[in-house]
């Protein structure tokens, strides 16, 4: 699922955007704030959030245009979050209102409520191989009848090599995908969170599932 962020605070959109993405949504902010219908119509994203008091014009008005073409739901995220303003995103089309400051698991949960909703889920995306499906938005492992949920992380790692199913996937590279840069974790971090998805995932009768090539990574067949 796509999702389009309309924040001009840079530190607050990049964490968002690091947030999603560890929970496998395909994330975009906007960075040119006089044309972002462009950028909208270009990325057709699943769900927006929209910030109030934003260059050249405000969430409001960005929230009728989007409205123009587009049923997607749309959450505001503002620190302006008194009774007017909520009346307002809601009589825009607004779908929900967080107030700054926030959560960002309660954010995600209000995310995951909008989507759910929003969308048949029952074709959610997924991934499988070998009988084992991963749920890309729900961030839960399915064999046979068995289910269980993972932990961020744990997602993150099955998920990369899921999707290079069949190829070594490298320990930097796992480690970029997890925390978008390897310069602060070391190698026995990843090693534990490997180590606890290996016994969720043995829980499901999957023993084997992840190998490791020694020297190069770890792979899924």
């Amino acid at each position: 699922m796509k999702i389009f962020i309309v924040e001009d605070d840079a530190v607050i959109a990049a964490a968002i955007c690091r947030h999603l993405t560890g929970w496998g949504y395909q994330v975009r902010c906007a960075e040119d704030f006089q044309h972002v219908m462009e950028t909208f119509a270009a990325f057709q994203p699943h769900l927006v959030i929209l910030d109030i008091s934003l260059p050249f014009f405000n969430g409001y008005h960005w929230c009728g245009e989007i409205r123009k073409v587009s049923r997607a739901p749309i959450l505001f995220l503002s620190s302006a979050a008194d009774n007017m303003n909520i009346v307002m995103a809601v009589g825009m089309g607004a779908d929900d209102f967080v107030p700054k400051p926030f959560d960002l698991e309660v954010l995600t949960a209000k995310i995951q409520a909008l989507l759910r909703r929003a969308y048949d889920f029952a074709a959610a995306p997924t991934l499988s191989r070998g009988g084992v499906t991963l749920d890309l938005s729900a961030a839960a492992v399915t064999c046979g009848a068995e289910k269980l949920d993972l932990s961020r992380n744990e997602f993150r790692i099955l998920q990369v090599l899921m999707e290079n199913a069949g190829k070594t996937v490298s320990r930097e590279t796992l480690m970029l995908r997890l925390w978008e840069t390897d310069s602060f974790v070391d190698e026995n971090t990843l090693s534990v969170n490997i180590n606890r998805l290996r016994r969720k995932l043995a829980g499901l009768g999957l023993t084997d599932f992840i190998k490791t090539k020694k020297g190069f990574g770890y792979l899924v067949e």
